[in-house]
Order: structure tokens, then sequence, then C-alpha cells
């Protein structure tokens, strides 16, 4: 099913010629904007994801890709950027895919299942880890070329375990779950807040925990960043799956099984993740970690994030990227 203008239009996918594909992609090119739309998978049909859709799982279940730029000579990979817990593809679009785009790179952003604008066709409470990574798989897949992929928090988790039976030509690690998976992180928060805690566990609903101002400073920015930022970025957070935290505690990532070559960025005033942590994941990667200092946690929506964009971009050109 794909949607054009608001509409849903029923369509065979034997009948989609290359030719309607290619000239999307050329005006997509062309006009370097940003399009949502929901487009079905077509894995029989052979078509790749283009610059104007999103695609659907063979479920019934629809994705959300926020889609910009084009490939270029300088830059013939796509970037695939995975969100955390409790955000959307919202959070990389705020700033990332248009800086990214305007380097000349082709920028896409999925909501995974049950996430933003994707759907699900069962409970979001119960979807899983590996559920995210077919998510991811299913936007890779349908891509010209194997995509650069980026994880923050929870997607960095994700992202870990894509990579041990994905090829990538290179992946970056946003402050995220480390391959030890979430104990610590819920240590601390149990610590902090133990009546909050007890509620999330007996409940499962973890929202109301982190939504608040309050609260989104503490879990996701630093002290400086601006109130008026904190209170908008708590107002787009989401409710949470139940089950990707039990495997983050239980379905841990493989390090060993990991051949791509990744970046590990932390942030100095992060309150989910520690810097410990993250030196943990570049160790267990094989490289060196690199911490920003008066930062966050949600180091994409900080204000200093175009430190990290353009770490993130100098980097991908030392890999020929």
């Amino acid at each position: 099913m794909v949607r054009f203008g608001g509409h849903y239009t029923r369509i065979k996918p034997y009948r989609i010629s290359h030719k309607a594909f290619a000239k999307a992609d050329e005006q997509a090119k062309c006009s370097r904007t940003a399009q949502r739309v929901k487009l079905s998978l077509l894995a029989a049909a052979g078509r790749n994801l283009t610059p104007t859709g999103s695609v659907a799982l063979t479920l019934g279940d629809m994705l959300e890709v926020i889609d910009k730029g084009a490939l270029s000579e300088r830059h013939p990979a796509p970037l695939l950027f995975v969100h955390g817990a409790w955000h959307a593809a919202w959070c990389w679009d705020e700033h990332f895919l248009s800086f990214f785009a305007d380097e000349g790179y082709r920028a896409l952003a999925v909501s995974l299942r049950g996430h933003g604008g994707s759907s699900t066709s069962k409970p979001l409470r119960i979807c899983s880890v590996a559920d995210y990574v077919e998510d991811v798989a299913s936007v890779a897949d349908n891509l010209p070329r194997r995509p650069v992929v980026i994880g923050h928090s929870m997607g960095g988790f994700v992202v870990q375990k894509y990579l041990e039976s994905n090829d990538a030509p290179a992946a970056v690690l946003m402050a995220s779950t480390p391959p030890r998976g979430y104990l610590g992180s819920g240590l601390r928060w149990m610590k902090r807040h133990p009546w909050d805690f007890a509620r999330v566990a007996m409940t499962g609903r973890s929202l109301a925990y982190v939504s608040t101002p309050r609260l989104a400073r503490e879990r996701f920015f630093c002290a400086h960043t601006p109130d008026s930022h904190v209170s908008k970025y708590a107002t787009r957070l989401q409710e949470e799956s139940t089950r990707a935290a039990v495997d983050g505690l239980l379905n841990l990532p493989r390090p060993r099984r990991v051949t791509t070559t990744l970046l590990v960025l932390g942030a100095g005033n992060d309150g989910s993740v520690t810097a410990r942590e993250v030196h943990a994941t570049a160790h267990a990667y094989r490289t060196q970690a690199e911490i920003f200092p008066n930062m966050g946690h949600d180091m994409m929506l900080e204000s200093g994030w175009p430190a990290v964009a353009e770490r993130i971009h100098s980097w991908l050109g030392t890999q020929g990227l």
C-alpha cells in the first residue's frame, strides 16, 4: 500500500515499473526534501526503497522512514539512524538528517515498530529487540547499498544486535546501551527513584517516569539545556516496550561476532549511560571511546549537537564514506 498526499492506494507490486521508481528517485534528488509516505515492502518484486518512501513489514506493520538527501560520489553509502527508547525518528529529524543531507549524504531515520508513525501488529509492550533488529534490516535490505548504521541509546543496542548477522560499511554508537545491557542503568534508576522503579516493574509502563521536564532533564539533558528545549522534547516522548527492556538484560550483544568498524561516542553529563560504560563498549569492539563534555544523553538534541555531527562526518571521511 502506498500513501500519496494523505491517501492510501492499493497496488499490485509486480505492476510497478522500474521507470516509476527511477523517476521518483530523480525527483527526490532534485528537491532534496524529506517526504513521509507508506510504501509496501515489495520484497517479492525486488524493489529498492527510494528517497520518497517508507518501507512496510511483511506482517502488515508499516514503518515510518524519514529520508533526506541523496547518494553522491563523495558519500556513496546511505546513513541509517536508529533511535533509542521513548523516542522515534523525529529525534534525528531535528538536526542530524538535514546536516548530513547538506554534506552530501543520503540520511534516513526509521521509527521502530510502535514508535512515531510506525504501526505494530502486536502490543508495543511485547515487541522485542529482535523485532527492532528486523525493522532495521527491513529498511537496510531495501536500500541500493548497505547503509552505515548509527544508533543512539537503546538504538545502539539494536545496532549491536543487527551487526551480529548483518554487514555494514561502518557503524556509530552514540551514548549506547553497553554490551552488558541495561543492568547498570536499571540499578541507578532504582537507587534514585525506588518507588517509580517499583511501579514500572508492576505496571510495565514507564513513560510517566521519563516524560516530565524534570525527569527528562535528569535522564536525557544536561543542566544548561534551555528549559524550553527540555519541555518541548519531553512532550514528544512515548511509551516503550517492556519486552525490549527484558531483552536488554538477557539477550545481550556478542561483540566477537561483529566485524564492522565502529565509532563509539559518549556524553560527559549523561544521566543514562556512564562514561565508564561507554569506554567498556569501545573496549568490547576493539576501539577507543570519545566523550563529549558538558553534554547530556540526547546528543543529537543537545545544544552541542553540531560537534557530534561534525565528528561523525569527519570519521566517515577517514573510512572512505
